[in-house]
C-alpha cells in the first residue's frame, strides 16, 4: 500500500490543523490506520489508531483534542487536531498496518505550532 500525507503547516498555538492520509495499492479497509509523529531529538510516538471498523485509541497527550477518522470509500484517513500546543511540533507520518500484510509508512508531513 501506499501512503500520502499531507495538511501539515505552522500555525500558532491554540490554532487547528487537519492532517489527511491518501492509500493506494490495497484494500483500504483491512488495515489498522495510524498517526505516528516524531519531534527532534526524540523517537517516533503512536498519536492515534483507528481500525477498519472505527475503532480507535489515543496517546494521552492529545486525549481530547486529536480526532482520528476515516473514510473507506475514499480510502483516507484524518486527523484532526485541535488547540495546538508547541509540544505538537513533529514531523506527522501515517502508516497502515495489517498482521499478516505487513507495515506501510508515508512521507511525512511536518506541523509547527509556535507561541
Amino acid at each position: 500500500v501506499q501512503l500520502q500525507a499531507s495538511g501539515g503547516g505552522a500555525v500558532q498555538v491554540g490554532d487547528s490543523l487537519r492532517l489527511s492520509c491518501a492509500a493506494s495499492g490495497s484494500i483500504f479497509s483491512l488495515y489498522v490506520m495510524g498517526w505516528y509523529r516524531q519531534a527532534p531529538g526524540k523517537q517516533r510516538e503512536l498519536v492515534a489508531t483507528i481500525t477498519g471498523g472505527g475503532s480507535t485509541n489515543y496517546a494521552d497527550s492529545v486525549k481530547g483534542r486529536f480526532t482520528i477518522s476515516r473514510d473507506n470509500a475514499r480510502n483516507t484517513v484524518y486527523l484532526q487536531m485541535n488547540s495546538l500546543k508547541p509540544e505538537d511540533t513533529a514531523v506527522y507520518y501515517c502508516n497502515a498496518a495489517h498482521f499478516r500484510l505487513g507495515s506501510f509508512w508515508g512521507q511525512g508531513t511536518q506541523v509547527t505550532v509556535s507561541s
